[in-house]
C-alpha cells in the first residue's frame, strides 16, 4: 500500500504561484496515474490535472489548462503540480492520489484507490 504526502499549500496573492510536492512512500508509484485533486468549502471534489507514470500522459481540467502543469521525479518518487496565474477560484484543500486508471476514468475520484492528507491552497489578497 503506497503512502502519499501532499506539501506545499500556504496563502497566495491573486496571480501568484505555488507548487505542491506529493511524496510516494515507495516506488510502486510508478505502477500508478497520479491525479490532483481539489475541494472548495461547500463544493465538491474536482479533477484538476493528472499523470500516468508511466509513459507521462497528462490529463488536466479546461479550468486550469495553461496556468497548471504536472510533472515526476523518479529519484523522489515524487509529483509536483506547479500552479501559475492563481485565482480566487483556485483556493481549496488540494489531493494527490493514486491509483490504476484508464482513459475514461483518469478524471474520476472513484478510480484512486490512495489518497494524501490534502494541502490547503489559499489564494487571497
Amino acid at each position: 500500500q503506497v503512502q502519499l504526502v501532499e506539501s506545499g499549500g500556504g496563502l497566495v496573492q491573486p496571480g501568484g504561484s505555488l507548487r505542491l510536492s506529493c511524496a510516494a512512500s515507495d516506488s510502486t508509484i510508478r505502477d500508478y496515474t497520479v491525479g490532483w485533486f481539489r475541494q472548495a468549502p461547500g463544493k465538491e471534489r474536482e479533477f484538476v490535472t493528472g499523470i500516468r507514470w508511466s509513459g507521462g500522459n497528462i490529463y488536466a481540467a479546461d479550468s486550469v489548462k495553461g496556468r497548471f502543469a504536472v510533472s515526476r521525479d523518479y529519484a523522489k518518487n515524487t509529483v509536483y503540480l506547479q500552479m501559475n496565474r492563481l485565482t480566487h477560484e483556485d483556493t481549496a484543500v488540494y489531493y494527490c492520489a493514486a491509483g490504476r486508471t484508464i482513459e475514461s476514468t483518469v478524471r474520476s475520484s472513484g478510480a484512486y484507490y490512495y489518497w494524501g492528507q490534502g494541502t490547503q491552497v489559499t489564494v487571497s489578497s
